[in-house]
């Protein structure tokens, strides 16, 4: 694909997406219907209980992808006008993947009681609330001041990305002949992805007695080992290093991943070379996951001994894209009608995608990108542990 190919397609079709009727207005009984006189009983309803609205508008399957453009991609902090394009695609791919009607919403303020301020006044119009491509750290004080508004609020730079690790995690160690609750994970990069992968693994407030969290998880910023022994790191930071790095080592990545069982890259390219790849245990997992050159190519960690290689990118095996994860999340608590979406749900997501790949091997932990009925089996898996966990409003 040529870089001109895509200006061309976006540019032809003004964008990815339009608003569809559902009811066709072909005559004044139909016209009566729908607009003036007759939906007045059904403002009347909605207002006197306004719990229905999911059941008579499109408010209950409607997700609004909300971003102020800190954060796009490999971009960085481009802005608003920027960030549409991909939110209108993020749009495009909960439409395709899971029947969700969603809608971007770019904000052209970076403020995080703004935005929180915003996002609030969003709740009448819309079911749920994917927060996409907002800078760490303000990424996690937004998301975590939005968590009680009363419908399902996710930023899927940290979650989505999060839940499909997690998932290629499961089926790595399968092929890898490792144990997930016997295994050390070296993690490069402590942003929004970084935080959230570590907190899965090591199953922070999971409520579920079956799920076996990593032993030991070592995180790494771009100055080193995140330890209780270093003065120099943001508060949110010095909360990850209470609950990784059981032995508080400092040092470089090198250092973090001498002995790990597995290495997740969430950082920059080429910061890993095939000697650091050789220090680590036998049958060793590398996730390289920086765009579009991750940190250590996979041929290369393949010729220093790694079992199992993935990136995020779409021309090796192994590509772990959020796609997996996400639709079917957002689809599956819509169908629980459930307010908030809960790491137990979350670790529900994964399981459902390892288990689509039913026999793992090297080469494929996890399912193509493109496999839609991925999404189905989310969806259903996270209903199910909503209603387990009791935040769903329907009952099995």
């Amino acid at each position: 694909m040529e870089y001109k190919d895509a200006l061309d397609m976006h540019l032809k079709n003004r964008g990815k997406l339009e608003v569809i009727s559902k009811v066709r207005v072909e005559t004044k009984e139909d016209l009566s219907m729908a607009y003036t006189p007759g939906v007045a009983d059904v403002c009347r309803l909605v207002a006197e209980h306004p719990e229905k609205a999911d059941d008579y508008t499109i408010r209950g399957r409607t997700v609004a992808v909300v971003s102020d453009g800190s954060a796009v991609l490999g971009l960085g902090n481009i802005g608003p006008f920027g960030a549409m394009p991909v939110m209108e695609g993020k749009s495009l791919l909960f439409k395709e993947f899971a029947g969700v009607d969603s809608f971007p919403i770019c904000l052209a303020t970076q403020d995080p009681a703004e935005i929180i301020k915003v996002v609030k006044y969003l709740v009448p119009t819309f079911g749920g609330i994917n927060l996409e491509d907002i800078s760490a750290p303000r990424c996690f004080e937004i998301e975590d001041a939005l968590q009680d508004i009363g419908i399902p609020v996710m930023h899927d730079d940290q979650h989505g990305t999060a839940v499909v690790v997690m998932a290629a995690m499961i089926n790595s160690a399968k092929v890898a002949g490792k144990s997930m609750g016997e295994m050390t994970v070296a993690v490069s990069g402590a942003g929004a992805a970084g935080v959230a992968v570590s907190k899965i693994l090591l199953g922070v407030n999971v409520d579920d007695p079956s799920y076996k969290p990593v032993k030991n998880l070592i995180v790494c910023d771009s100055k080193g080992i995140i330890s209780r022994n270093r003065k120099d790191m943001h508060p949110y930071k010095y909360e990850l290093a209470k609950i990784t790095n059981k032995e508080n080592k400092d040092g470089s990545l090198a250092d973090a991943m001498s002995g790990a069982d597995a290495f997740i890259g969430l950082s920059a390219p080429g910061i890993v070379s095939e000697e650091m790849v050789r220090g680590m245990a036998p049958n060793s997992i590398v996730f390289a996951m920086a765009n579009p050159v991750p940190e250590i190519m996979p041929d290369k960690a393949k010729e220093a001994g790694a079992k199992v290689v993935g990136t995020g990118r779409s021309d090796f095996p192994n590509q772990i894209n959020n796609v997996l994860g996400f639709p079917g999340i957002f689809r599956g608590t819509f169908d629980a009608k459930a307010k908030k979406i809960t790491p137990r749900m979350k670790v529900a997501a994964a399981k459902a995608i390892a288990a689509c790949v039913e026999n793992p091997t090297a080469d494929r932990v996890i399912p193509p990108a493109l496999d839609k009925s991925v999404a189905e089996r989310v969806a259903e898996a996270v209903k199910q542990a909503a209603i387990a966990e009791g935040v769903a409003q329907v009952k099995e």
